[in-house]
């Protein structure tokens, strides 16, 4: 089967199943012993030891602590490292993602740690360089690590709180209290936690957050889809006066520089609704543990230095732990540790369901004057799309059909567009599009009508009568079309960029559309470009 691991990108943390991530745990475990007994021949079983072998770190955003971590661990390794000057690059000279990573992979380098305020980053670098892997011979493609993007996912800060969550849980995995305090807004190491706390059985999570800087809500909706039980907390204050106190609690720093002059007239009242109090500390279980993913805030830690002398601290051994990770998961990645490994593989499951249904309409074929609703003059050849919005008002009907009309490029043919009412209640509306001519629908035009105007009934009109019948429901997945544009403005995707990359989505258990790249959520008539 051979190392499953080797090139392995991780953009986000559930690139790693829970098998996987407890394989790197054990491994790690065993590193750190090693470390503490100094025996160097564990720890030559990690360490990857080829000048050839080539590490990039490219941070495009200011770190300290995951740049050294980084940096430390490839020094274990003893492998050539390589550091991207972001104040030269290529990149402030309005040069392409793809163009500069696809040469240094030229290059013979092997990994690229990479920070950006862009989301979704390490996904587009991953699929570009395979192909430009491919079709340049290169006999090993690249691995991506994620090192934070934007406000979306840090899973290497992920791995390391994990794997100090386990340690105070004398690695048994059956469950989890933790309580996440600070900004849970813009915070990504917080945010990879929606699927990252999967590692343990059962899962309960307190968030800890005014609304100003609550988590964003389909990461709440995301662990509640993984069987987590959820609480939401405006303040410390508020979360200590109900008694089931979690026993562990992961501190962010508030961003509140990043939200406007409003919020920072607010500054004292919302820091002080995340910061730890000296007074606290007798309502708290004294075998608690407090996180951090450091370096502290100066001027206002939220967990303040005098705890750092306490049993509660935890944050300076989690921080210590990340170079342990991440020499474990270069060492992985360069195929050096993973030959053992035989947990379950990593699955990508595709949903294939049909969502263009081609229905009987009806075995007279009746005229299209009978079933048209009241102020539709019929049409003896052309298209009627009915049942548009139905349920929603009037306004809203009315810019659904704009909207349809604009993805079909239906906008420059004769024809019209009415709102109507239900049959059965005159208090429903729906709307109703229709174009007289000679009008053939492709499976790709059928499958934009899908995409733009899920539950919505097409006929096709022939000499006065309803030839076909399709009914529509949202696709899984919604890719391949070039007017497709992911709202979010810092992913990589949105066309503001002008990075090239192919929008894509997929269909979430609640029926909106998740970004293949920075994963935040959109209805779907919000992903074309308006």
């Amino acid at each position: 089967m051979g190392n499953v691991f080797t090139s392995r990108t991780l953009a986000v943390i559930d690139d790693m199943n829970i098998a996987e991530r407890r394989y790197l745990f054990e491994k790690t475990r065993r590193l750190k012993e090693a470390f503490a007994s100094q025996d160097e021949t564990v720890l030559d079983e990690f360490r990857i030891d080829d000048s050839d072998f080539g590490i990039y770190e490219v941070f495009l955003e200011d770190s300290t602590r995951t740049r050294e971590s980084f940096r430390n661990a490839a020094a274990f390794h003893k492998v050539k490292v390589s550091d991207l000057s972001v104040g030269t690059s290529s990149f402030n000279k309005g040069e392409s993602y793809a163009d500069t990573f696809n040469t240094l992979a030229g290059y013979h380098n092997s990994v690229f740690i990479i920070r950006s305020k862009l989301e979704g980053v390490c996904t587009w670098l991953h699929e570009a360089s395979a192909a430009f892997a491919q079709r340049n011979g290169l006999t090993r493609v690249p691995a991506f690590i994620n090192a934070g993007d934007g406000k979306h996912e840090h899973p290497t800060q992920e791995l390391l709180d994990e794997f100090t969550f386990l340690e105070d849980n004398a690695f048994d995995t059956s469950s989890i209290h933790l309580a996440l305090v600070g900004d849970l807004y813009h915070g990504r190491t917080v945010h990879s936690k929606a699927d990252g706390l999967s590692l343990f059985d059962t899962v309960k999570v307190d968030l800890i957050a005014p609304r100003e800087l609550a988590m964003p809500g389909h990461y709440v909706n995301k662990m509640k889809e993984n069987g987590f039980s959820v609480r939401v907390f405006d303040s410390i204050e508020d979360y200590l006066k109900q008694e089931d106190i979690a026993s562990k609690w992961y501190f962010t720093r508030p961003q509140l520089e990043r939200m406007g002059e409003q919020v920072l007239k607010r500054e004292k009242e919302l820091r002080g609704k995340v910061t730890l109090q000296r007074s606290y500390l007798s309502r708290i279980p004294s075998d608690s543990k407090f996180y951090h993913p450091l370096p502290r805030h100066r001027v206002h830690p939220t967990i303040p230095t005098f705890i750092d002398g306490t049993s509660f601290n935890a944050y300076e051994r989690q921080s210590i732990n990340g170079m342990y990770v991440r020499i474990t998961l270069l060492a992985m990645i360069a195929g050096k540790v993973g030959e053992d490994y035989s947990g379950r593989m990593r699955e990508r499951t595709r949903n294939d369901e049909e969502y263009i249904l081609k229905v009987s309409p009806s075995s007279s074929k009746k005229k299209t004057d009978e079933n048209l609703s009241e102020g539709i003059r019929p049409i003896r050849n052309g298209i009627v799309i009915d049942h548009i919005g139905r349920g929603e008002t009037p306004a809203n009907i009315r810019k659904h059909m704009a909207l349809i009309t604009k993805v079909l490029s239906l906008d420059s043919m004769k024809g019209g567009e009415w709102v109507s009412t239900s049959k059965s209640d005159n208090q429903t509306f729906k709307g109703i599009i229709f174009r007289p001519g000679d009008i053939e629908l492709s499976r790709k035009e059928l499958k934009r009508l899908a995409a733009v105007a899920a539950g919505c009934t097409l006929n096709i009109i022939k000499d006065g009568t309803v030839e076909a019948k399709y009914r529509t429901h949202l696709p899984p997945r919604i890719y391949n079309f070039d007017d497709l544009a992911c709202p979010n403005e810092d992913c990589i995707s949105h066309p503001s960029h002008n990075e090239g990359v192919p929008a894509r989505f997929t269909r979430t258990k609640d029926n909106r559309y998740a970004c293949a790249y920075c994963n935040s959520e959109h209805n779907y008539n919000e992903i074309w470009r308006q």
